[in-house]
């Protein structure tokens, strides 16, 4: 069978022999091609552990289909796998397996996990920071169909198709209020595998707690954590478009290097293992909190706007409590500091937006509706919204 034009991504062969395929037996078939998924994972802000456990992964050519419809495709594992999403960040991925199946779009997906039941240790379950117990995860919709995505997978006849499954654990689970239960309330997002991408250093004394992100129009596609000993990230699967970089750490200012280009043609490297974003450290911070209504998937992100007014970058996200909509975030105070791309660059000077000192616009999505709150920091009581 031929290759597509993306080469598969590597990773550990005992986890990928402990994985197995189902669907279509081998050879090739006229009007059939071949499905193959990864799985990986974003930042998990606030966890040092987050298990789910893959039974298989399903995909429909109608986002429309309901679980028990025909037309289902399904990439079954061997036994059901116990997953660390946590291990598998910054460019690192899971093999899940393949499937032959007719050629076509296909723009629904459903990653369905095994239920908790009892058993230690527990099917799905975080750690947050700071525990030293598990947490069982609340997961009745992936139990019963699966979780579900709108995608947007096109299969060719005679051709393997590589995706890679972005299980974003930092913005997929919710406190619920002081019940002590977390609940699973998924961000999918689904890539296909591509030679380009990011690969940078940042400072060695931030390695183990920045997040470094590729941003577009204000919204974040890709993240990663660095690596902790060596300072490494990289960003995998990025199509070809300019780039706002933004790295954010405890006790630094924001930062974004604007102007990063990803090509066709490979990887863009910024610096090196002696030449690191270091963004300065910061003065001083503020605290930023306040409730959500109504509740439903809530979530708020902190915005900065550089001069201009032109472009924002994502710089804090906060998950709304699923019973009581109140969410939190830390926010340096002062300015956004910026530094252009430049190839090959040696060194890196972040200077100061003097328009972005203690500037920020909150926005909240619930469901389908949005709201915004420009802010200066510190602000007075609570930042309450309202969402019709």
């Amino acid at each position: 069978m031929k290759r597509s034009v993306c080469a598969w991504v590597a990773a550990g062969t005992a986890a990928a022999a402990a994985l197995a395929a189902c669907g279509g037996g081998g050879g090739d078939a006229s009007g059939t091609g071949t499905l193959r998924l990864a799985l990986t994972d974003a930042p998990a802000c606030g966890y040092q552990h987050v298990w789910v456990t893959v039974e298989k992964v399903r995909v429909h050519r109608s986002d429309l289909a309901g679980p028990n419809d025909s037309g289902w495709s399904e990439v079954v594992l061997a036994a059901p796998q116990r997953i660390d999403l946590l291990e598998y960040t910054n460019g690192r991925v899971l093999p899940l397996g393949q499937t032959q199946l007719p050629a076509g779009t296909y723009t629904q997906m459903r990653l369905v996990l095994s239920p908790n039941t009892g058993a230690n240790p527990l099917a799905n379950a975080i750690q947050p920071i700071g525990s030293s117990a598990e947490t069982a995860l609340d997961t009745p919709s992936a139990q019963q169909s699966g979780l579900k995505a709108t995608v947007n997978l096109t299969v060719n006849p005679d051709t393997v198709a590589d995706f890679v499954i972005d299980f974003s654990a930092c913005k997929s689970f919710v406190k619920a209020g002081n019940s002590g239960k977390y609940l699973l309330k998924p961000v999918l997002s689904v890539y296909p595998v591509i030679s380009s991408k990011i690969v940078g250093w940042v400072a060695l004394a931030i390695a183990g707690s920045a997040e470094v992100s590729a941003q577009f129009q204000g919204e974040a596609p890709r993240a990663a954590r660095p690596d902790a000993t060596t300072g490494r990230f990289e960003l995998a699967w990025m199509p070809a478009r300019t780039y706002d970089l933004v790295i954010t750490a405890p006790g630094r200012v924001n930062a974004v290097m604007t102007g990063v280009p990803v090509t066709a043609a490979g990887m863009t490297t910024i610096g090196s293992d002696t030449a690191r974003l270091a963004p300065p450290d910061v003065a001083d911070s503020a605290a930023v909190g306040g409730t959500v209504t109504p509740i439903d998937d809530a979530e708020v992100r902190a915005l900065q706007t550089l001069t201009g007014g032109t472009k924002q970058i994502e710089v804090a996200y906060a998950g709304a409590d699923a019973t009581t909509g109140a969410y939190s975030m830390t926010l340096p105070r002062g300015a956004l500091y910026t530094v252009p791309y430049v190839a090959g660059a040696t060194t890196f000077t972040f200077t100061p937006d003097a328009a972005t000192v203690d500037k920020y616009t909150l926005q909240t999505r619930s469901g389908s509706n949005t709201q915004i709150r420009d802010i200066t920091l510190p602000v007075a009581g609570p930042v309450d919204f309202v969402i019709r």
